[in-house]
């Protein structure tokens, strides 16, 4: 038992390490991803490999290939465009709802959240400033307090954070962020619907613009 128990620890690191990766773009869409280059290169056995693939087919991040390989998921521009959909119907509620419903421990949280952000975006660590921006809406999604969100958080939290950390402009990002606290903690929920209306604006047009200059 403790055998299979430090296994699927380690093949929950590497999921980790390979999620990581793939949604910071350190290996991009349709590169290949092989059980024993991985196993080498991660100083691991196959076998977490393998359960670590696995994880990442089911979140959505990678396409399993026969026998022992994989590769990083190719987002198409449909796929890319019913995220965003599901992104508009998910925020625009969320984010009333956090404005409604914040609780102060809630909003120290945030804070915090956004504080890292901002310190990220402004020393131009990149790769930080979208791991912390994406954090901030799952941050966002706790405060809003509904259940059901909470669970389709968790199903769709991989594809989520890969669209959110589509975008260069971090300034501009973490700022959109300030101004969402700042209604989120003043209650202003007609401000918040507003603002979350221009911030999903900010990040279409940011994705468009990074797959256009990526061509």
């Amino acid at each position: 038992m403790a055998v299979e128990e430090g296994r699927e620890a380690e093949s929950v690191r590497i999921a980790r390490l390979i999620r990581d990766d793939i949604v910071n773009g350190t290996r991009p869409q349709g590169s290949k991803l092989v059980e024993r280059d991985l196993a080498n290169e991660l100083g691991v056995s196959r076998v977490p490999v393998r359960d670590a693939l696995k994880a990442l087919v089911a979140e959505g991040l990678v396409t399993p290939r026969p026998r022992t390989w994989a590769v990083v998921r190719e987002f198409t521009k449909s796929d890319i465009a019913d995220l965003q959909e599901v992104r508009f119907a998910m925020e625009t509620v969320t984010f009333k709802l956090a404005a409604q419903r914040r609780t102060r421990a809630g909003l120290e949280r945030l804070r915090a959240v956004l504080d890292a952000e901002l310190a990220a975006a402004a020393s131009g660590d990149a790769a930080t400033a979208r791991r912390i921006a994406a954090e901030f809406h799952e941050c966002a999604t706790e405060l809003a307090g509904n259940h059901v969100f909470d669970e389709l958080q968790v199903t769709l939290r991989s594809r989520m954070r890969w669209l959110l950390g589509q975008h260069d402009d971090l300034a501009k990002v973490a700022e959109e962020h300030r101004l969402l606290y700042e209604a989120i903690e003043q209650r202003d929920v007609a401000g918040v619907e507003a603002l979350v209306l221009r911030h999903l604006e900010t990040g279409r047009a940011q994705q468009e613009a990074r797959a256009h200059n990526a061509d």
